[in-house]
């Protein structure tokens, strides 16, 4: 086997989930980011969460921008997958309200030191 031939073997080009280039896995992702912001009032208003459209809108640009660093356009594309999953199921009322509460957990939960918050947080 020649060197070529093992480079390419080595290198397998893969296919596109959705997008094929970076510019469309943007607007993929820029699209995704608008319809969430739009059903926001609705959720708020279906599920009577204890939070302002205002506060629903700083976590989906929180939640959003966790992701900005991601270069592969397969793993936008699944990114961008999962989030029109999560969508679809938050406006056909699939999901509870804890469901939509768990968004706004912290992100950094403190360690419990007492006996009972170790207990009721599921903490050894």
């Amino acid at each position: 086997m020649s060197y070529k031939q093992a480079i390419q073997v080595g290198t397998k080009t893969v296919r596109p989930v959705l997008s094929l280039t970076q510019a469309d896995a943007r607007s993929r992702v820029l699209s995704l980011y608008k319809a969430w912001y739009r059903q926001i009032p609705y959720i708020v208003k279906d599920y009577d969460i204890p939070k302002s459209e205002a506060q629903c809108r700083a976590k989906l640009k929180e939640s959003f921008l966790k992701n900005k660093d991601v270069k592969d356009i397969r793993v936008i594309d699944i990114l961008v997958i999962k989030g029109q999953m999560e969508l679809k199921e938050a406006v056909n009322i699939w999901k509870q309200k804890g469901h939509i509460m768990t968004y706004f957990k912290p992100t950094e939960e403190p360690k419990p030191k007492d006996f009972l918050s170790k207990f009721f947080s599921g903490h050894e």
